[in-house]
């Protein structure tokens, strides 16, 4: 049996047999355990093994592997490592990147391992032994050191620096970027020192330093080191490749931003031809700013599948694209570009292509360009490049500068232009004008005749098409067969002056050169007629017609109408200047507005526009219009001069004041201001208007332009006014810089009107002192007194006092009544209530009134029906007054008698016999306050007769004497009809003793 088998069934069965006897002790102990360093790539390069017992069963195993650094044995990694053991290869193999420099301190390694496997328990094994790699703070060299070394590292990353200290040596200080960082306890004796900077950029330097200061034995007290930053190479741009000669291929591209890595560091490109598996360019970057080039011959081989690789110490990126030559054809440029066979209006081009030694068909393009800077391109026929092609250009204009020149592309796979050829510049030929002249007149009548100036400037379509140039002017009459006068103007000149009488004439303008002369231009000037006026000419006297200006120009509107076949508008561009720079444009006969506008414009200036039509070269004036681009405020104020004045008005005058053109806009009208001593304008009929200083002015605008005078009403007499006048456009005005002071006038009317006042007071007071008596009977009637009623007898009554008046202290005294022959009846009622019965009286007598015992007056007389009482309304009293408040005497007629005059005088006496036939007085005049008396009138003298009295003219039922009370707010309620009427007939202000007659 063969050796190897057998140790295969030797190791199965041992394998299984351990397998069998306890699966919880089974463990593979990781063996051979070796630590080396690769230092280029700071990295841990970690090998060990197992037992073969585990390779041959294949087994899926985890490894623990630790990293630590330092004598101390700090754990600075740990990872977990997966593998499946294979049969073949027994070594396992395992790395680490350390951040800090493997240089500067030792580093140890440890490995234990578990059986991934559910036959087996999952515990891990006991750990290897420390295997450790030496770092340089070991040794006993007296040199120090700082690490990394010349390390490229990306920007924005973290860098970890260690300083290394010979023996017996110290670390003072670590500087980055001429920095310092790290300044260590000067107590301590420390030999290395490690220090992170984190998130480097590059420097506008390549390379920054980085020292380490030391103190110690050793001959060299620092250690520096430089830090390379910058960014890993961009992605080729703009890969091109082309051939101009179908022998050689160039490509180029642009290698994209700035890496900030140079020399040795900086970016590297490889071109590779995937097919043949070769290295076509190997190219080198000192920047990263100039695109780069590579070439080689092409050959035989027309399809190339290319990989172009840049790279740099911090990565690369490679860009793939296929190329096929034949499709990429940039061929030279044209060479040897001349002019041969020159006319007036064409020219032939010739050049020479390359590569000779090979054709290529290729397509040419020929750029013209104008002096008026216009281009224009022309391609030629298909053209091989070891030929001479030539071509020919038509359609020139004569006697014009040309600049030409060429480039060319591949004709069957157009691919790019050539580069242009040099230029060329050539002049056509010179040939007769062409097109004709623009001309215009203007027509100044003079003595004898007229002057025509002639004004002329090219139409679009006319040419000189050569350089000796000069202008001829032709005119003859119409009327009358005469010779054609001529003169011959330089081309420097665009107008001229002639004189002819007051015929019709017939002139033309043509250019001419030194080959021929161009079609004339002809105007017609009519003739002028008996009356001294010109046909078909300037009308000066035609009213002017206001236009309005924006920024763009100046609207100029006429009537169009189909007798005319066009229409011409003519101007000036300086008005004001003794050369205006006249100036015309003809419009269609379709047409009618236009606007005009010219750089020259200005505004503030007024501009004129004449407007004909046109006809068979004779022209119509139509009318003229004047305007502005933008009017302005007046640059002049009108000179205000006080004409007349009053005491009340002001008039203002400015005569003087122009209106012409000489005014940057069009005079709409005048505001007066007047300044008052008051802060605020009060002047009826004008406006208030503000001034920037807060002054407040009154306004007076008068709209009409022609009108400069104004009269300022409603004034104050000897008052001080301040006024001003100010012109305003439609620009505005110009603020008010001066005032005219004026004061007005006394006012005579006032005097006159005072003395009117006094004389009439003198009259009226003279005639009221006149009629004093009657006066004072009108106006003022004198109150009665009680006192001195002949009618009561007050006992205890004093002048001029409010004492309380009772009717127990008042006796009345006899009254005399008058009566006639007939019988009266008399009927007495006491409060509503008949008191006696009818009784006729055949004489007058008096009667007497005797106060009783209780305070009552009582009636003497012996027949109840004589007894008459009194009462009087302003002695009532509010407290007193009820529904049955008066005694009343009614007199009933037997029958109707006429009236009689009546005079109050003593004849017979009237007793009232007892009490019982009146109501009590007491009742009545009782009050809780005084009473106090009113008014109330004297009774008459005897002499005085009852028809004089006031009485109404209405038969009257009635009549009563009511006693004199205090009038208060409820008698409204406590009298009759009949008494209300009885009042009203007697006098409003005061009590009555009113008397009803009776009717006879």
């Amino acid at each position: 049996m063969d050796h190897s088998v057998l140790q295969t069934i030797l190791l199965y069965t041992a394998l299984c047999f351990s397998i069998y006897q306890g699966q919880e002790t089974q463990e593979f102990l990781p063996t051979f355990l070796k630590v080396s360093r690769n230092l280029p790539l700071q990295r841990l390069l970690v090998e060990w093994d197992v037992s073969d017992l585990a390779h041959q069963f294949e087994l899926e195993m985890v490894f623990d592997i630790q990293v630590s650094r330092s004598e101390e044995m700090n754990v600075v990694w740990t990872e977990y490592y997966n593998t499946t053991l294979s049969k073949l290869n027994k070594t396992l193999h395992w790395s680490w990147d350390s951040e800090l420099p493997l240089e500067c301190m030792s580093h140890s390694v440890r490995i234990r391992s578990m059986v991934n496997d559910e036959r087996f328990s999952k515990l891990w094994s006991h750990w290897s032994q420390w295997e450790t790699v030496l770092g340089l703070d070991t040794s006993d060299d007296y040199t120090p050191y700082i690490f990394p070394e010349d390390k490229v590292v990306e920007e924005g990353s973290n860098v970890t620096f260690c300083c290394i200290g010979g023996k017996d040596s110290r670390i003072l200080n670590f500087l980055f970027n001429y920095t310092d960082y790290c300044y260590p306890d000067s107590n301590t004796s420390q030999r290395n020192m490690v220090i992170t900077m984190n998130k480097v950029l590059h420097a506008e330097m390549p390379g920054i330093p980085a020292f380490c200061n030391l103190s110690g034995k050793g001959n060299k007290n620092y250690s520096a080191t430089l830090l390379f930053v910058g960014k890993p190479p961009h992605e080729p741009k703009d890969l091109s490749c082309d051939t101009r000669d179908m022998t050689t291929l160039t490509c180029t591209w642009n290698p994209g931003e700035d890496t900030y890595l140079y020399g040795p560091y900086s970016t590297k490109y490889h071109l590779f031809e995937r097919s043949s598996q070769k290295t076509l360019c190997y190219q080198e970057t000192e920047t990263d700013l100039e695109p780069i080039r590579c070439s080689w011959a092409i050959g035989q081989q027309m399809i190339y599948n290319l990989t172009l690789t840049a790279q740099n110490p911090l990565g690369e990126r490679s860009a793939n694209f296929v190329l096929d030559v034949a499709l990429r054809v940039h061929p030279f440029p044209p060479s040897d570009l001349s002019v041969e066979d020159m006319k007036a209006t064409e020219v032939s081009l010739y050049w020479s292509m390359q590569p000779k030694h090979k054709a290529i068909k290729l397509l040419c393009q020929i750029e013209n360009r104008h002096p008026s800077g216009e281009v224009e391109l022309h391609n030629s026929s298909v053209v091989q490049s070891n030929s001479y092609p030539h071509l020919t250009l038509g359609g020139l204009q004569p006697f014009t500068n040309y600049a030409f020149r060429m480039r060319c592309g591949a004709a069957s796979h157009f691919w790019k232009w050539s580069e242009w050829s040099k230029t060329i510049r050539v002049r056509t030929n010179e040939a007769a004008p062409s097109g004709k002249l623009d001309v215009w007149r203007e027509v100044t009548p003079v003595l004898g005749g007229r002057n025509v100036t002639l004004f002329w400037k090219p139409f679009p379509d006319y040419r000189a098409n050569s350089g000796g140039i000069s202008f001829e002017i032709t005119w003859e009459k119409l009327e009358k067969t005469s010779e054609p006068e001529h003169i011959s103007i330089s081309a420097l000149q665009n107008s001229t002056t002639i004189s002819i009488d007051n015929h019709s004439y017939k002139i033309s303008v043509a250019a001419r050169n030194n080959i021929a002369s161009s079609l004339p231009s002809v105007i017609i000037i009519s003739r002028v007629t008996d009356n001294g006026a010109e046909e078909n000419v300037d009308h000066t006297d035609l009213e002017e017609e206001r236009v309005n200006g924006t920024v763009d120009g100046i609207y100029i509107p006429w009537k169009a109408t189909k007798a005319f076949n066009g229409y011409i508008v003519d101007w000036c561009n300086f008005p004001r200047s003794q050369h205006c720079d006249f100036q015309w444009k003809r419009f269609d006969f379709n047409t009618s507005s236009c606007l005009i506008n010219s750089a020259a414009f200005m505004p503030g200036v007024r501009y004129s526009f004449r407007v004909y039509g046109s006809l068979a070269n004779e022209h119509f004036f139509l009318g003229k219009k004047v305007g502005y681009t933008k009017e302005l405020a007046p640059r002049l104020n009108p000179q205000g001069e006080i004409t007349e004045m009053t005491s009340h008005t002001v008039t203002i005058t400015w005569d003087s004041y122009p209106m012409n053109e000489s005014q940057p806009g069009f005079i709409r009208g005048y505001h007066v201001y007047v300044k008052t001593m008051e802060e605020e304008c009060s002047l009826k009929g004008s406006t208030k208007h503000a001034l920037s200083d807060g002054t407040v002015l009154c306004k007076y605008t008068i709209e009409n332009p022609e009108e400069k005078r104004y009269v300022v009403k409603h004034l104050m007499p000897e008052t001080t006014y301040a006024l001003a006048v100010k012109a305003y456009t439609g620009g505005g005005e110009t603020p008010i810089d001066a005032y005219i002071r004026v004061d007005t006038l006394h006012d005579s009317k006032i005097y006159l009107l005072v003395l009117l006042v006094m004389i009439h007071f003198v009259l009226i007071s003279a005639v009221c002192f006149w009629k004093i008596k009657w006066m004072k009977d009108c106006c003022c009637p004198e109150i009665p007194n009680p006192n001195k009623s002949k009618a009561l007898s007050c006992n205890g009554l004093k002048l001029n006092s409010e004492a309380v008046m009772k009717l127990s202290d008042c006796i009345p005294d006899t009254i005399v009544l008058e009566n006639t022959s007939e019988a009266n009846t008399l009927q007495l009622w006491s409060h509503g209530t008949i008191l006696g019965s009818e009784s006729k009286v055949i004489n007058p007598s008096w009667v007497y009134f005797v106060q009783n015992e209780e305070g009552d007056l009582m009636c003497t007389q012996s027949a109840p029906e004589a007894c008459t009482s009194f009462e009087n309304l302003a002695y009532s009293s509010q407290t007193a007054l009820g529904s049955s408040l008066y005694q009343n005497l009614w007199m009933s007629e037997k029958s109707e008698p006429q009236l009689s005059i009546l005079s109050y005088q003593p004849q017979h006496y009237i007793e009232i016999p007892s009490k019982d036939t009146v109501t009590s007085l007491r009742e009545i005049t009782e009050r809780e306050d005084s009473l106090r008396y009113i008014s109330q009138m004297e009774v008459p003298h005897s002499e005085v007769k009852l028809s004089n009295l006031p009485h109404s003219t209405e038969p009257l039922e009635h009549s009563s004497y009511k006693i004199q009370t205090v009038l208060g707010s409820e008698l409204v309620t406590s009298t009759s009809d009949e008494d209300i009427h009885s009042q009203d007939s007697s006098t409003s202000s005061s009590s009555t003793v009113l008397l009803l007659l009776g009717r006879h």
